[in-house]
């Protein structure tokens, strides 16, 4: 279940910008509702902040998930992730990871050193540091994807091509690899939206039911928002849908409602 939540909270903040436009910027504020059939399991948001960081200029993106009503009662969610980007490389300097997945907890800070590609993690719950290696443009769980709201020439991916980005994330570099599945127009509570459509690759066995049991549904505009994410687990699905948008840099397309 921890691992679900983990890959809503970081889909969540998907996207790719298909033109020259930033596809985000301070201000940007998203909302998603987690749902398991009829059920309202909990609530995703992520925002974006202007903020100063050893007195750099950087995006702060403050991403918390959590749980409601009897799913909470069940299995209580109250994670937070926090990451500061630099506004020019959209590397990141620093992530914050701090989660309570029924009963599972962390508390841990990552400082990059992009100049000499190593990252300190800081455990707080178990009074541990240790130094890493990463390579060059590698990101953590959130800045990520925010690295690929503006990557560039994903106008010219074609359906079954993939986007691969290095990733750190619990103590070791990833290949996070997405497939493009092509495009469809969803309807939603805003109305109906043109989407591009991803599979992550994720681990089957334990939750998912096999390799490509995600798929995010991306708005096909300039921003490049994640309007609606569905995983096939073993049993059953769980469904996070687009619930209040603010803040973003672009207009975002509707085509009726």
């Amino acid at each position: 279940m921890k691992k679900i939540v983990i890959f809503f909270l970081v889909i969540i903040t998907l996207g790719f910008d298909t033109q020259k436009e930033e596809a985000f910027a301070a201000g940007e504020f998203i909302k998603f509702r987690v749902h398991y059939g009829i059920i309202n399991a909990g609530y995703a948001t992520i925002e974006v902040k202007d903020e100063t960081l050893n007195n750099e200029p950087v995006f702060h993106v403050i991403g918390k998930g959590f749980s409601t009503g009897m799913t909470k009662f069940f299995f209580e969610v109250e994670d937070i992730y926090e990451s500061y980007i630099d506004k020019e490389t959209r590397n990141p300097y620093r992530f914050v990871r701090k989660i309570n997945e029924g009963g599972y907890t962390k508390n841990q800070e990552g400082f990059f050193n992009q100049r000499t590609n190593r990252i300190l993690v800081k455990d707080y719950k178990h009074k541990t540091e240790k130094a890493f290696d990463f390579p060059k443009n590698a990101q953590d769980i959130l800045s990520s994807f925010y690295y690929l709201r503006n990557y560039p020439n994903i106008n010219k991916i074609k359906a079954g091509e993939s986007v691969i980005i290095d990733m750190f994330f619990d103590g070791e570099i990833t290949k996070f690899k997405l497939k493009f599945i092509g495009r469809e127009d969803i309807k939603t509570k805003f109305g109906v939206v043109s989407t591009m459509i991803f599979r992550p690759l994720v681990q089957s066995g334990r939750i998912f039911k096999e390799q490509e049991s995600l798929t995010i549904w991306i708005s096909d505009d300039n921003n490049k928002i994640p309007v609606r994410i569905k995983a096939t687990l073993l049993v059953g699905s769980l469904k996070a849908d687009l619930e209040e948008y603010k803040g973003l840099n672009n207009p975002f397309k509707l085509k009726a409602k």
